[in-house]
């Protein structure tokens, strides 16, 4: 199969930033005197919006709107220094640059830009859409068809890679081949465990 773009998600394919994100909201838990996340509010957070990962942890809680006005004051910008990049990423992009659109479609809010900034990445991707760019976030495709729109393509020339069932439920709903990572528990097109095997499959 050729294609023409490669969309990227953030969190768990291009960095693990789970201790990023373990951090984040434990500090805003704490703020309000309250315990740590649990192992099932980590993964929950790991795929969703900070909005709904934040409806989801401070459910039972009086704090719910205090915690969300809260972490518009937060700065996240300390916790980026502990999301660790993937292996093999800077040079996949740099192979991928010339021949390919890149895209990245995040979860991610009003983080995602010091994200990449920070790590030197601004300058390969063409387009970047976030959770504050639609109505609708990830798992619903509208992030996706925005990308598809920007390159003037239609689903089936590019390729998407993720590492979650909202991943794979995206590309189900948007009709774009799914490239699972590190997660063979997916159900998808392609699997791999290194990020320069898409050179394989491209």
């Amino acid at each position: 199969m050729s294609a023409s773009v490669i969309i990227f998600d953030c969190d768990g394919v291009m960095f693990d930033s789970r201790q990023a994100n373990i951090n984040f909201y434990n500090h805003i838990l704490f703020h309000f005197g309250l315990p740590p996340l649990t192992d099932k509010d980590v993964e929950f957070v790991h795929m969703h919006t900070v909005v709904e990962s934040l409806n989801h942890i401070f459910r039972d809680t009086p704090y719910v709107d205090d915690a969300q006005e809260y972490r518009l004051q937060a700065d996240y910008i300390p916790f980026i220094k502990d999301m660790v990049m993937e292996p093999g990423l800077k040079e996949l992009l740099d192979i991928l640059k010339p021949d390919y659109g890149l895209a990245v479609a995040t979860n991610r809010s009003n983080t995602i830009g010091k994200v990449l900034e920070l790590n030197g990445l601004s300058q390969y991707f063409d387009i970047v859409v976030s959770s504050l760019d639609v109505q609708y976030p990830k798992p619903h495709p509208e992030s996706i068809f925005k990308i598809l729109d920007f390159f003037g393509i239609k689903s089936q020339e590019c390729f998407y890679i993720g590492d979650s069932e909202v991943d794979f439920t995206v590309c189900q709903a948007s009709g774009v081949p799914f490239i699972a990572y590190r997660n063979k528990a997916l159900k998808a097109d392609y699997y791999i465990d290194n990020l320069l095997d898409i050179l394989k499959i491209l």
